[in-house]
């Protein structure tokens, strides 16, 4: 575990520990004020391209269920997770939940996905909604990567399952 950071477009930064993947990356920085749901709100294709953060004090307590089988009722919207990035104010290293198969870290880790913990939340959710939502990166180590903005992606083609043409309509 080492310190990294949030940088916004706007120059305010956030510290906290990388307790996903050690990897920088860059999108929109949005946040979600759910107290559960967090399976779903990863593997959402609306928030592809983004950096979510969540601002319910605790995540992961409850840790990820199985897919294919494995539980039932299992809480995915898609296949993978389709952040760029997530911050949070604590992250629950285990789980305690029956029908878990592992821990948000885990899954992170797995995925590829960086994550933030020990981040003021309150601090940054406040900024983004008096400032609106605003580019920003995670910064790991010294692997700096530029602003990068979803807007310019074409995350139709991304988080769409026919993969159209949609330039031949």
């Amino acid at each position: 575990m080492s310190m990294e950071r949030l940088i916004l477009e706007d120059g305010s930064e956030f510290r906290g520990r990388s307790l996903g993947t050690s990897r920088s990356v860059s999108g929109e920085v949005v946040f979600n004020t759910g107290m559960v749901g967090y399976t779903e709100s990863l593997s959402d294709p609306s928030y592809s391209g983004q950096i979510l953060v969540l601002t319910y004090p605790l995540v992961g307590n409850y840790g990820v269920p199985g897919r294919n089988g494995e539980s039932a009722g299992t809480p995915f919207e898609s296949e993978k997770i389709q952040v760029s990035g997530l911050i949070v104010s604590e992250l629950a290293p285990g789980y305690s939940h029956r029908t878990a198969c592992s821990s948000l870290p885990q899954w992170l880790r797995d995925e590829g996905i960086p994550c933030l913990a020990g981040v003021d939340t309150r601090a940054l959710t406040k900024r983004l909604r008096q400032q609106g939502s605003m580019l920003g990166k995670i910064l790991v180590g010294k692997d700096d990567v530029p602003f990068s903005d979803p807007d310019r992606l074409n995350l139709v083609f991304g988080g769409s399952t026919s993969h159209l043409d949609l330039t031949m309509l």
